[in-house]
């Protein structure tokens, strides 16, 4: 049997369980193409699923993905207990979602699984849970691979977003566009990218300033940092342009001329992604020594147990998983 992508529940308080639950269901998630295994606690599934409304398919239980022999079954981390609320911070259930995390990235790093596909953390659950230095999925899995350099890809149909960083405040992260870190992270896309099927990816980079700075006028970062960093990643054989006004670059990717942006803050690369097409947006994470991917939403306690929540992102990020896996980079 092919080797099977572990997907991890996630909050057990927010839509990860629905989300899945839901995802199942669909008829382009095909376990018998792709087996599956889910890693989380068995009660939050079934709570989650029954709210919702849905009949989840049989879930053989296993201990570890190279125990699998069908195409779907489930390693249940347990961990039921007394006041559970939909929605709610809860240190227990920060405990439950981080624990599921680094087991399935030991099974990935011990090539017991293909890749793996995460529901949404809550970051005040994890940190009171005590995992102090975890901000997220990215940090987590940086610690536990050793990884120096990581970075988000955020991708929807006919767009694709890197980042130069995310958990970073909007003046932290204008301080981290330098000539040196734009260039390593051309460098670590072009790498990943190619090993994702794509050797020659057309990378454009974004602008920091409007307008690209209007010749410095309106902020020095383009001509200081942003070009030079180009030139660098063109020397090293990198087909990377710009800088590109922020106002355009996205639009110009749309339309074909680019495979990917490099953006240089968190919002500036995610709100171009979710405007495109928000419910088919998924995530991966560059950097690290095997596929992640992961919806591109968070917990959404506001509307978590209620049987609302929308599964096409869930779809979307099984989907880009095993396209990774098949070095299917180009069909996404």
């Amino acid at each position: 049997m092919t080797q099977p992508i572990v997907v991890t529940l996630g909050d057990p308080a927010g839509i990860g369980p629905e989300v899945l639950a839901k995802a199942l269901l669909a008829a382009s998630v095909r376990p018998e193409q792709q087996p599956l295994t889910l890693l989380g606690s068995r009660w939050a599934l079934d709570l989650a699923a029954a709210r919702a409304g849905v009949k989840l398919p049989e879930l053989p239980a296993v201990f570890s993905p190279d125990q699998q022999n069908t195409p779907l079954a489930m390693v249940d981390l347990g961990g039921e207990f007394d006041g559970f609320q939909f929605g709610q911070i809860d240190g227990r259930c920060g405990e439950i979602a981080v624990r599921a995390v680094e087991q399935a990235a030991h099974w990935c790093l011990e090539g017991q699984a293909a890749a793996m596909v995460t529901c949404p953390l809550n970051k005040e659950a994890i940190h009171a849970a005590g995992y102090v230095n975890d901000i997220g999925h990215q940090e987590i899995l940086a610690r536990l691979t050793g990884a120096t350099a990581t970075a988000t890809v955020l991708m929807t149909p006919g767009l694709k977003v890197v980042h130069l960083s995310t958990h970073k405040s909007l003046i932290e992260a204008a301080r981290f566009v330098t000539r040196d870190t734009v260039f390593a992270k051309l460098q670590l896309t072009q790498e990943t990218f190619a090993r994702w099927g794509m050797p020659e990816p057309r990378i454009a980079v974004a602008a920091l300033n409007p307008h690209g700075g209007e010749g410095g006028l309106l902020g020095a970062e383009e001509i200081e940092e942003l070009q030079p960093a180009v030139r660098d990643a063109q020397a090293q054989g990198i087909n990377a342009v710009g800088p590109i006004p922020a106002d355009s670059v996205f639009n110009r990717a749309i339309a074909g001329e680019f495979d990917v942006v490099l953006a240089l803050y968190h919002d500036q690369g995610h709100i171009a992604i979710k405007v495109h097409d928000f419910h088919a947006s998924t995530t991966a994470t560059l950097g690290i020594p095997f596929i992640r991917t992961s919806v591109d939403h968070g917990t959404a306690f506001d509307i978590a147990g209620t049987g609302v929540a929308d599964e096409r992102g869930m779809v979307a990020a099984l989907d880009a998983a095993g396209a990774l896996v098949s070095g299917q980079l180009a069909r996404l």
